[in-house]
């Protein structure tokens, strides 16, 4: 029989033994544990990654559906503007034509009703001719033309339009004082 010695020598070899297998399962377990918690990282990386990459894609959609109806609804302010303005004009260019008829009109019923002879007569036939000569200038031109028309006087007599401007001026502003 072995003594106290070897049965003690043998226990304490089983204890190391038992402690070794111990600790390198416990270092196994805490590898295993260490191995599990990066893979959790990085897969909860890659998953904040994913979500990032979505909200900032929704973003710039969001973004852009905003850019896109903004300019739409520019262009939809722009269409009206041009329509509303090109039935003003339209309305303008009838109301226009339609002063020219009746000028024509009345240039017409004082060439009839007025005499034909003498200072009268002579001043309502010029009157008339001017009246009727107006109207159809008005009928036949619209303000384009009438602008156009306008520039042309006032490039070949500066001047004159200049003094006729400062006496339709003085005009208004006596007419305004009364």
């Amino acid at each position: 029989m072995a003594g106290p010695q070897s049965t003690h020598g043998n226990f304490k070899d089983k204890a190391e033994s038992t402690g070794a297998s111990m600790g390198a399962a416990a270092g196994r377990k805490v590898g295993e544990a260490a191995e599990r918690a990066q893979q959790t990282a990085g897969s909860t990386t890659q998953r904040a990654q994913d979500i990032a990459s979505n909200v900032a894609s929704k973003a710039q959609d969001t973004a852009s559906n905003v850019a896109q109806r903004a300019q739409d609804l520019a262009s939809n302010a722009a269409s009206k503007a041009q329509e509303f303005a090109s039935t003003a004009a339209d309305r303008a260019e009838d109301a226009l034509s339609s002063v020219g008829d009746r000028m024509s009109s009345w240039g017409s019923s004082l060439r009839e009703s007025a005499p034909r002879e003498g200072a009268l007569g002579t001043a309502a036939g010029s009157v008339a001719g001017s009246l009727e000569s107006g109207g159809r200038y008005l009928q036949q031109h619209g303000f384009n033309d009438m602008t156009e028309d306008v520039s042309a006087v006032i490039r070949h007599y500066p001047i004159q339009s200049l003094l006729v401007a400062f006496g339709v001026g003085c005009f208004l502003g006596m007419a305004s004082r009364r």
